[in-house]
């Protein structure tokens, strides 16, 4: 099939590239774990130094895939493919993808700012692109937050660092509005101090700021009275329910009525011979 002199050639090559093959495998081999134990050791770093948690996926990803294309890169030149034309091979292909995936560069270019700036850590309860929940995860193209009703939501970082963030775990206290109606019938005064006990029986209601109660509106069936109490982040949804419950029930001991909404309608019966 082959002549003697084909034969010889191909022998020749083979003798002359089977070490390098073999010496670019091994690197491979040796590469890739190095790799992995590096990216180990840096996780262990960041968790010594205390960097924030949803950083680090994001940091080990990154990591690994620079040092994983430096690796081939310098795999595929010792098997003596000319990286010159290579590099500007990748050069071209890399634009055509850039191209091709803006968005994700989008995504990925978010990833980045909010490693910058940090308007949020994981484990912080936040408000992003119409979604609540509890950041689990900052990765390279999206963050991961899991919500009230344990949803798991992937929000694309392009859009999320260039959107409007409610970062609700940032500061210790919150503060707690709710509007209570009452009749034009009863006492506002009376309804102000029923409310005002309410919030003294609780002690996870803060003293310092203090309570505010007003008349917030002048309704068209009600007068609606509000109440600001501050309390602490954890506290924030059980103290909620309970300033509902407890007014409630406390107006209806007290004699208190929430209405419902009204209309007073007057039929005028029309004269049936119009004067001349």
């Amino acid at each position: 099939m082959f002549d003697k002199q084909t034969i010889e050639l191909i022998t020749k090559q083979v003798i002359e590239y089977l070490p390098k093959l073999a010496l670019a495998l091994v690197t491979l081999v040796i590469g890739l774990y190095l790799i992995k134990l590096l990216i180990k050791f840096m996780n262990r770093v960041m968790e010594s130094r205390k960097v924030d948690e949803s950083l680090r996926p994001f940091f080990k990803t990154l990591v690994s895939i620079v040092l994983k294309i430096l690796l081939v890169i310098s795999v595929m030149g010792m098997i003596g493919i000319e990286m010159t034309s290579f590099i500007a091979l990748l050069g071209a292909v890399g634009i055509s993808i850039g191209m091709a995936m803006s968005g994700s560069l989008q995504h990925f270019a978010g990833g980045v700012l909010l490693l910058i700036y940090k308007p949020f850590s994981k484990g912080n309860f936040i408000e992003a692109q119409g979604h609540k929940g509890t950041v689990m995860e900052l990765r390279i193209f999206n963050t991961v937050i899991n919500t009230l009703d344990n949803k798991v939501v992937f929000i694309p970082n392009g859009p999320l660092s260039t959107g409007t963030i409610v970062n609700y775990s940032l500061a210790p206290t919150r503060r707690i509005d709710t509007v209570f109606s009452i009749s034009y019938a009863d006492d506002i005064n009376f309804a102000k101090e029923i409310i005002l006990n309410v919030i003294n029986s609780n002690d996870k209601i803060l003293k310092d700021p203090a309570p505010v109660i007003g008349v917030k509106e002048l309704g068209a069936s009600s007068v609606n009275i509000e109440s600001r109490v501050w309390v602490s982040n954890a506290d924030i949804v059980d103290l909620t329910f309970f300033m509902n419950e407890a007014v409630k029930y406390e107006f209806d001991k007290k004699g208190i009525s929430i209405p419902f909404p009204q209309m007073d309608v007057n039929l005028k019966k029309p004269n049936e011979h119009p004067p001349r």
